[in-house]
């Protein structure tokens, strides 16, 4: 189904059982009306064609076919039309029902043409709407057979032209989206390295601060051992000291102990063997 501008709100359906009178069909009334031009002229996606529908009054009410190649359908401006509507044109005095749709703008709806009624649009010669105006608007069907073949050729063209700018559209939006997806990736990829190699080297440094911590406390521990023998070495030659005095002092006719002659001038150590 072609794609209509706006959206559908709720349904409403609008079944047009009487008009305000017969519409006209007086041959000279029909020849007075104007053949339409269609001029077919390429949308977004879709073609038209504007032609105007004419009043007995000579009020004009302007309607435009429109098609993406596959359906056509009759565009209008009504105040007030409902959301939705299923309302009868007539092509020759002939009734045919369509649905009619609102678009999102104000007053602006599309009436889809079934293939009967683009049939009968084709072959016909006058068409007249009772509903769209205060008053019963025609419109000559003149040319209508290849005008709407070239509609919908034109509209079948510029559809597929859409098509393809929007499935363009569409793959360079998945490409971004992989592209971004991919960086998410990569740079959570990314931050996690960072993290596992900050967190080894935290693990390094309180490896080396540990390894620091041990190595200080056996250097002091070597300096207490060491220390400690300083002490043990000179409690021993205290004792010595006092056992020597204290011999002195048992034995005095040996008189005090001998002292180790000084050294030579140059330097010369005699060795010294107590008696």
């Amino acid at each position: 189904m072609m794609r209509l501008p706006g959206g559908g709100g709720v349904l409403f359906v609008l079944v047009v059982t009487a008009v305000a009178g017969p519409l006209s069909t007086n041959p000279a009334a029909a020849a007075g009306l104007e053949a339409p031009a269609w001029a077919i002229t390429p949308e977004d996606a879709a073609c038209h064609t504007d032609f105007e529908l004419v009043a007995r009054s000579g009020a004009v009410a302007p309607v435009a076919l429109i098609s993406d190649g596959e359906h056509v359908a009759l565009r209008f401006t009504k105040e007030g039309v409902p959301s939705q509507a299923f309302l009868p044109i007539r092509i020759d005095q002939k009734p045919f029902a369509n649905l009619v749709q609102r678009t999102g703008e104000e007053g602006l709806a599309v009436m889809g043409l079934s293939d009967e009624t683009l049939n009968a649009m084709r072959h016909g010669k006058i068409l007249q709407i009772a509903w769209l105006s205060d008053e019963a608007v025609s419109a000559s069907l003149a040319g209508a057979g290849q005008g709407i073949v070239d509609l919908k050729i034109c509209g079948a063209q510029v559809a597929g032209q859409h098509r393809t700018r929007e499935a363009e559209l569409e793959a360079q939006r998945v490409r971004a989206e992989a592209d971004a997806r991919a960086r998410a990736v990569a740079d959570e990829q990314l931050a996690t390295a960072r993290a596992q190699t900050a967190a080894a080297e935290a693990v390094r440094q309180r490896a080396a601060a540990e390894a620091e911590q041990l190595a200080a406390q056996a250097e002091q521990q070597r300096a207490i051992a060491a220390a400690e023998r300083r002490r043990a070495l000179a409690e021993q030659d205290r004792e010595r000291a006092i056992a020597v005095q204290q011999q002195y002092y048992d034995y005095p006719d040996r008189g005090p102990p001998e002292q180790p002659p000084p050294p030579a001038a140059w330097g010369y150590y005699r060795p010294y063997y107590p008696r």
